[in-house]
Parts: C-alpha cells; sequence; structure tokens
C-alpha cells in the first residue's frame, strides 16, 4: 500500500508531476492516433482524404465517448474505494468496467455496420468524400473493441498508482500506429485503408499490454473472471460518474457532426478539410491540459475519500495553474508556427493552407484560459459529483457552442463558423469559475465541521 500511503502524505506538486506526465503523455500519445493518419492520408492521398477523416471523426469520437464513460467513470470509484481501503470492492468495480468495456463497443459495431451510408452522410460526407470516409471507418469499427479497452483501463492502472506503466501501453501503440501508417500508405500503396489498418493493429497491442498486466498479476488490483459478472448498482454507480466525459465527448460528436455540415453548406470540401486540420492541432494542443486533469483525479479522489480536504484543494489550484502554464505555451506556438504546423497536413496546396492558418488562428483565440475549465469539471467529477461535472462538461458543446454555430454563420458565413469557439471558451470558464467559488467556500464549511467534530 506504499503507493496510497504516497497519495494521502506525499508532495502535492511531486504528486501531481508524476501522475500528470505520464497521464500527458498518455492522452497525447491516443491523439496521436487521429492525427498521425491525417497527416499521413494528406501528404499520400490529399485533402479529399482529410475531409474523409473529417467525417469519420464524430464516429471515433463515441467509441472514446464509451471509454471515457466506462474507464474515466471506474477509476474515480476505484480511486475512492483504495483510499478507504476497500480493495475487493475496488476489484469488483473492475471487473464490471471490463466487461462493458467489452460490450459496449461491440453493439457501437453492430449499429454502424447495418446503418453505415446514411450514418456517414449525416456526418457530413459528400458524394466525392463518402467512398473514403466508408474505406476508413469500416476498418476503425472492427477496432472498435481493443480501442476501447486500451483507453478504458489505462485509467485503472492510474488509478491504483503506477501511471508510468499506463503511460508505456499507450507510447508502444503510437510508435506501432506510425510505422504502420508510413508503411501501408507509401511502401504498400493501400490508400486510406492502410491508415486505418495502422491504428486499428496499434491499438490492438496497447488493449493486449493492458490486459496482460490485470491477468499476469502485476497490479495491485486483480481483474477477476468472477467480477466481470455485471451488478446493476455498480454500473449505474460506474455511468453516473462517467456520464459527464461521456456526455462531453457525445456532445463534441452532436458538434462536430453540426459543424460538418454547416462547414459544408459555407465552404465545401475544401473546408471540411481545413476543419479536419484545425481539430487535429487543436487536440494536440489540449492533451497536454487533459493529462492534468487526469493526473490530478487519483489525488483529488483519494484525498477526498480520506477527508483530507486541504489536499485536496491544493491539487486542484496546482492542476488549474499548470494546465494555464501549458495552454499558454500552446497558444504561443500557435500564433508564431500556424503556418508550418498546417504544412505538414495539406501538401502544398496554399488554398487549404491559407484557409486553415486563419482559421486556426481564430478558433484558438482564448486558448490561454481554457486550462480553468478543463481542470475544474474534471474536480467534480474526481469527488463523485456527477451533476456540477455534467453541467460543465456540457457547457462549451452543448449550453454555448452548438447554438452558435447555428446562429454566428447566418450573419457572418465561413467567417461565424471560426468564432463560435473562443465566445464559447470564454462563456464556459466564466461559468466553471462559478462553480468552483462556491465548492471551495462549501469545501471549507466541510473543514471546519470536521476539525470540530474531532476537538
Amino acid at each position: 500500500m506504499a503507493k496510497n500511503l504516497d497519495l494521502r502524505n506525499g508532495d502535492i506538486g511531486k504528486l501531481l508531476w508524476e501522475f500528470s506526465l505520464p497521464a500527458i503523455i498518455g492522452v497525447m500519445v491516443n491523439a496521436l492516433y487521429n492525427i498521425v493518419s491525417r497527416i499521413f492520408v494528406g501528404q499520400g492521398i490529399g485533402f479529399v482524404a482529410i475531409a474523409a477523416t473529417t467525417v469519420a471523426f464524430p464516429i471515433m469520437i463515441i467509441i472514446m465517448a464509451v471509454a471515457m464513460l466506462i474507464g474515466i467513470g471506474a477509476t474515480a470509484l476505484i480511486s475512492i474505494r483504495l483510499g478507504q481501503h476497500k480493495k475487493q470492492e475496488a476489484e469488483v468495480i473492475a471487473g464490471n468496467a471490463t466487461f462493458l468495456l467489452i460490450l459496449l463497443p461491440l453493439i457501437l459495431s453492430g449499429v454502424y455496420f447495418l446503418f453505415s451510408d446514411p450514418i456517414l452522410t449525416l456526418f457530413g460526407a459528400s458524394q466525392e468524400v463518402l467512398p473514403y470516409a466508408r474505406d476508413y471507418i469500416h476498418i476503425i469499427m472492427m477496432g472498435a473493441v481493443p480501442g476501447a479497452v486500451s483507453f478504458g483501463m489505462s485509467n485503472f492502472i492510474r488509478a491504483e498508482g503506477n501511471p508510468r506503466f499506463a503511460m508505456l501501453t499507450q507510447i508502444i501503440g503510437a510508435v506501432i500506429n506510425i510505422i504502420l501508417n508510413y508503411v501501408f500508405i507509401f511502401h504498400l500503396g493501400l490508400g486510406i485503408k492502410g491508415a486505418a489498418l495502422g491504428t486499428v493493429i496499434a491499438q490492438t497491442v496497447s488493449a493486449i499490454m493492458v490486459l496482460g498486466y490485470f491477468i499476469q498479476g502485476r497490479s495491485q488490483i486483480r481483474i477477476i473472471l468472477k467480477n466481470l459478472k455485471p451488478k446493476f448498482v455498480i454500473i449505474v454507480k460506474i455511468v453516473s460518474i462517467g456520464f459527464a466525459p461521456f456526455a462531453m465527448q457525445m456532445a463534441n460528436s452532436v458538434q462536430q457532426t453540426i459543424l460538418n455540415n454547416t462547414i459544408m453548406a459555407y465552404g465545401g470540401d475544401l473546408a471540411l478539410s481545413a476543419v479536419g486540420i484545425i481539430m487535429s492541432v487543436a487536440m494536440l494542443l489540449l492533451m497536454p491540459i487533459v493529462g492534468i486533469s487526469q493526473g490530478a483525479q487519483p489525488l483529488i479522489g483519494f484525498n477526498y475519500g480520506a477527508k483530507q480536504f486541504e489536499r485536496v484543494q491544493e491539487t486542484l489550484k496546482k492542476g488549474i495553474l499548470a494546465g494555464t502554464f501549458l495552454a499558454v505555451l500552446g497558444y504561443i506556438l500557435v500564433q508564431t508556427c500556424a503556418t508550418p504546423i498546417v504544412a505538414l497536413f495539406s501538401k502544398g496546396d496554399t488554398a487549404l493552407t491559407q484557409l486553415s492558418v486563419h482559421a486556426l488562428v481564430t478558433f484558438l483565440a482564448v486558448l490561454p484560459i481554457v486550462g480553468v475549465q478543463i481542470v475544474g469539471a474534471n474536480y467534480f467529477q474526481a469527488v463523485g459529483k456527477p451533476v456540477q461535472a455534467t453541467i460543465l462538461s456540457l457547457s462549451r458543446q452543448v449550453l454555448f457552442l452548438i447554438p452558435l454555430l447555428l446562429i454566428l454563420p447566418n450573419f457572418w458565413g465561413i467567417e461565424g463558423v471560426w468564432r463560435t469557439v473562443p465566445i464559447a471558451d470564454s462563456l464556459s470558464v466564466i461559468l466553471t469559475a462559478s462553480f468552483l467559488f462556491y465548492e471551495m467556500k462549501e469545501m471549507k464549511r466541510k473543514k471546519l465541521v470536521l476539525c470540530s467534530s474531532t476537538n
């Protein structure tokens, strides 16, 4: 139980770094699965292939949403149970979550293959883009289960205090993905199918490593066959806590679908390709902040369960500061290097480069303040407050972004699309700060009650 003692008594700054660095690398590596594919298909095939991956993106978001629903929901519970010294309950939670990470992606895949063309058309595929999108996402959906298992169960490994191995599984998968994408596209001539095949093989290798960690007995908590039997009460708890990131990702899928169709209406396939580039760059810049929030989660969850409220507050404060620092670095990178960044995708297409650079700078205009929203929303998830977490997680995509996306283009055209994100980000940060202010006052009251009861 050495890791648990560290969580209870160790230096917060050092622990946050130890947990966040592997988490940052892990989530950035996960983002590379999509980004590397877009770079290679852009350079090896062209802007129509980038548009196809953009159409496929909402579907891939849904797979990730399911993995987050179960993986992050279970992780919060596991961290709290370990903080309460209830290891057996933590193992039952992990077993139930593993069952769901296998079942739910299988259901999603079945639904997709029944209605693939209508789904792709709904997500913005034109007649020119549809064949490319079909070739790509058919293969991706065949690997939905290993993708969900790899991403979802790596959270369990972080929850029990071994973030470095969780990072390793993601790094190895990313390296394999990069190598196979290059070989399949540029040497074997498999085109967009090669990009999808490389991604699925890489995710499968990562999933095998994660499962092996638990099956071979290297873990503190074990995945036991009897614990895979679903228990309704546990599933409800997992889903209730994991619903916030799930809803956020599902809203992101809806938002991406509306965005794709709006872009097609005002800018066509070229603008759709630009959006694909923008989303790839934005994901890479936001993932380090997400990693900070994930690294803070076991610290917040454990100490909240142990009623160490001062340590909870310190973790939250340092997490927000670290997230803001990374966001500022990302903003500076975009402002100074937007053109060479876009050139990685655009294959010398001047029109695509110019459009993408302008849109990227506008999209990320308020990036420096986004860390408050990401870390703050994750705080409520970590302490098991799903209502607040859900509201904050949905604030950008549902409360603000989607309405703005439906309204602003009517006045500003394609420029209105680019301006929706900074406006929505600003409003969501204000809302998150308000929630955190009230929460800190409530935690201060709990500390006073706890002190009075122990005296």
